[in-house]
């Protein structure tokens, strides 16, 4: 995949929250994309800075604070965490839910177990303010490195995403297809059921059109947050 000169014009940085094995690859996709990279955790920045110097080189440890400054944040915090977010922070943001709610794999969580809605409409009511869009959640942290392709390439992967704003849906459609993916919009934040655990496009990849069928087509456990 070639490194394009510049990000798209509608984001040029990216705040990440969470340094774990999702937050980093996307860090690192993005960093490969030309994005300025900011990566946040709960720990202050002079305690995590080596280890992202290390682990995604190029990128800048700060608070999340400063994090939540960038033209696009993705949250990549584990679930149960959702909590130790600061709404106010991420207040008019646009705001990537890379989280899953996916109870074998992590445990049942009553916010989310006992609730209709699905998980980013959860978060999307306790970030009330943000634009949250759906998306990141449905690729391995390693296939996001290894399965970016320029636009054009035959069989490219494609990404879903889902959101209220159409605003936060563009720099984030931008955003997905720097990091090498075809983005196919879902529509509003509850279609991002579709592409949530135990779906048939969480367990594969797709090209855009058949992700599009997929969409058209989509069955989904009553529980897929």
């Amino acid at each position: 995949m070639s490194t394009p000169q510049n990000p798209p014009a509608q984001a040029r940085t990216i705040g990440i929250l969470g340094a774990g094995r999702v937050g980093t690859a996307v860090a690192r996709q993005a960093l490969k994309a030309g994005y300025q990279v900011r990566i946040a955790t709960s720990k202050p920045p002079e305690e995590i800075s080596l280890l992202v110097q290390i682990i995604t080189p190029g990128a800048e440890a700060v608070t999340a604070e400063e994090a939540a400054r960038a033209d696009i944040v993705v949250v990549a915090v584990p679930l149960h965490r959702y909590r130790t977010l600061r709404p106010e922070q991420l207040k008019g943001r646009t705001v990537i839910d890379a989280m899953n709610y996916w109870a074998p794999i992590d445990g049942e969580i009553s916010d989310f177990e006992n609730d209709p809605r699905t998980s980013s409409e959860i978060i999307q009511e306790f970030l009330a303010g943000s634009k949250i869009v759906k998306s990141l959640n449905h690729i391995g942290y390693q296939d996001l490195e290894e399965d970016g392709a320029d636009p054009g390439t035959p069989g490219r992967r494609a990404l879903a995403l889902a959101g209220d704003d159409a605003a936060a849906k563009a720099r984030v459609t931008a955003f997905i297809e720097g990091l090498g993916y075809d983005a196919v919009d879902a529509g509003p934040l509850p279609a991002g059921r579709a592409f949530q655990p135990d779906t048939e496009i969480f367990n594969g990849s797709h090209t855009a059109s058949r992700l599009r069928t997929l969409l058209d087509t989509a069955t989904v456990p009553s529980h897929a947050g």
